[in-house]
């Protein structure tokens, strides 16, 4: 029986946002979380900015896919249910999760044309901060690692 914690990061498409924080969380907390991530209307896969902007800090999202919610429903009950969406799109509920937090991120792929890649950058950097922010105040443990964004 797996006794790690359950981390959901959902958001709409699962193709930017909740991808991040995923990989984010599994570099800083190790194997102390079962990380998923997931979206209420997936696309078909991640984003090609979200590679490229988490290739730049050096976290690969190799394995990662879009999903659909409904993969982990009744299946895998979060112990922490991070919604990684805006304020109104965000669900209030999910069976089974235990802590609900909600991240108000926005979503990256509504920049225009050059500003694009620098809003995938803003908010890889700030899933990152809200990452390492969350990890630390859970953690009694000091093993998690704290690793500076280059």
């Amino acid at each position: 029986m797996n006794s790690k914690p359950n981390v959901l990061f959902l958001s709409e498409k699962n193709c930017a946002r909740s991808q991040m924080a995923e990989a984010l969380v599994r570099k800083y907390a190790g194997d102390r979380f079962n990380v998923l991530s997931a979206g209420l209307c997936p696309e078909p896969e991640i984003h090609p900015l979200t590679f490229k902007v988490m290739n730049e800090i050096g976290i690969s999202l190799e394995g990662q896919r879009a999903k659909h919610a409904r993969e982990y429903l009744a299946k895998i009950p979060p112990h922490y249910l991070i919604i990684a969406m805006d304020e109104e799109d965000r669900p209030r509920i999910f069976p089974g999760m235990q802590t609900r937090l909600h991240w108000p991120l926005e979503d990256p792929r509504s920049a225009a044309g050059d500003q694009k890649i620098e809003a995938f950058r803003r908010v890889r950097d700030q899933i990152h901060e809200t990452v390492r922010h969350w990890l630390a105040e859970i953690s009694n443990d000091t093993n998690i690692q704290h690793v500076a964004m280059r």
